[in-house]
């Protein structure tokens, strides 16, 4: 299969660098290699962490008719960004130039404006509906995804107990090499458990001041060590939209895992999970490719009307959705906040949902078929 972002990320090599980051193991290094593969005669990809490679990237000894040069984790280069700003501004013409990384070059790249103008960024995801439409029926995809989570590896694996020992190698993993980069040794234990205990809190208001104490640690260190984990990849945040709605919004966000395999609880929830990190990849993808504010959130008022999931573009709010794992009434918050915000379209997205109609303005679709029809 092609990912989703290769046509994207050739078309932008013409005109600049591209930085690609994502999740471990989301699948940025083959993407680079299929781009190599697929598209340039000539080639030259260079990992950091490997000695030799290390070598040529410092004396810049790549063949110097290379069409392309992928730079892997070059974010543990010292001065890396002044380093990529001199290859970049003194390239041959005819040679482009990708940039992978784990999360740690998010990070990274928000100091300082040493690359400004030089590159487009693309941020790369799990597998989605959308993504393996045209591989599986979306009904089969939504439930592969569920079943193993949208990371490639434990997915194509088609096994429970392979993706189940994959997710347990792949946390160790993180924490030896990435957590620790952020924080002390010592905050290992309290992270491990604070994981533990959102793996059960997923679609929930996230409040810092009831995990602090279970944990015995203060409110503000339950908020770093989860700013942690997501500047990680591990979770990701859907925070509440408070733009022209009456009354005040609920201030905490909602946490959702990158990998639905993570989350314990009823089906709904897993079912939520995923929905979220499809809405993710789709809003990303929007931003990533045209420029504009694509965001997701959720939408809950003092007097708990509640939606599940808002998308807006910029300030304008294009799209009010409800999930449900089985057929019912519509919401009265969907029909109640959607004439709050008339320009928005309002879905109940259905898993397991016979016939299709049109509601009260309520647009009452099949879930997995609607996230086939994403961006991303």
């Amino acid at each position: 299969m092609r990912r989703y972002l290769e046509e994207k990320i050739v078309n932008d090599l013409k005109r600049k660098m591209v930085l690609l980051t994502g999740p471990r193991q989301v699948g940025k290094t083959w993407l680079s290699r299929q781009i190599a593969l697929n598209h340039f005669s000539r080639p030259s990809y260079l990992n950091y962490d490997n000695i030799f490679d290390a070598g040529v990237i410092q004396d810049q000894s790549w063949p110097l008719d290379a069409d392309l040069v992928i730079f892997d984790e070059i974010h543990k280069m010292p001065d890396w960004k002044r380093f990529l700003k001199g290859v970049y501004d003194t390239k041959p013409e005819g040679t482009s130039i990708l940039i992978t990384g784990s999360s740690r070059m998010d990070t990274f790249r928000q100091a300082g404006d040493s690359l400004a103008g030089r590159y487009y960024h693309y941020r790369l995801w799990p597998l989605s509906v959308a993504e393996l439409k045209g591989l599986y029926k979306p009904d089969e995809a939504f439930r592969l995804l569920q079943k193993f989570g949208g990371f490639p590896e434990p997915f194509l694996s088609g096994d429970e107990t392979e993706a189940d020992r994959w997710r347990s190698q792949y946390f160790t993993d993180v924490v030896r090499e990435d957590i620790l980069e952020f924080s002390r040794l010592q905050e290992i234990r309290s992270m491990r458990f604070l994981v533990e205990m959102l793996r059960g809190k997923v679609g929930s208001p996230l409040s810092y001041t009831s995990l602090c104490y279970d944990l015995h640690i203060s409110p503000n260190t339950v908020k770093k060590y989860v700013e942690i984990l997501e500047a990680l990849h591990i979770v990701f945040l859907v925070r509440p939209y408070h733009r022209n709605i009456a009354r005040a919004i609920q201030k905490m966000p909602k946490l959702y895992f990158y990998d639905t395999g993570y989350v314990t609880g009823d089906e709904g929830i897993k079912v939520e999970n995923t929905v979220a990190l499809c809405l993710k990849k789709h809003t990303d993808y929007l931003s990533d490719t045209t420029g504009k504010m694509v965001s997701v959130h959720y939408l809950r008022t003092r007097e708990k009307q509640e939606i599940d999931f808002l998308i807006a573009n910029g300030d304008v709010v294009t799209s009010l959705i409800e999930v449900k794992t089985s057929a019912g009434r519509i919401p009265p918050s969907l029909k109640l906040l959607g004439r709050q915000i008339p320009e928005a379209k309002k879905f109940l997205l259905v898993r397991d949902l016979r016939t299709e109609t049109d509601s009260d303005g309520v647009h009452v679709r099949k879930l997995p078929s609607w996230l086939a029809e994403l961006k991303a």
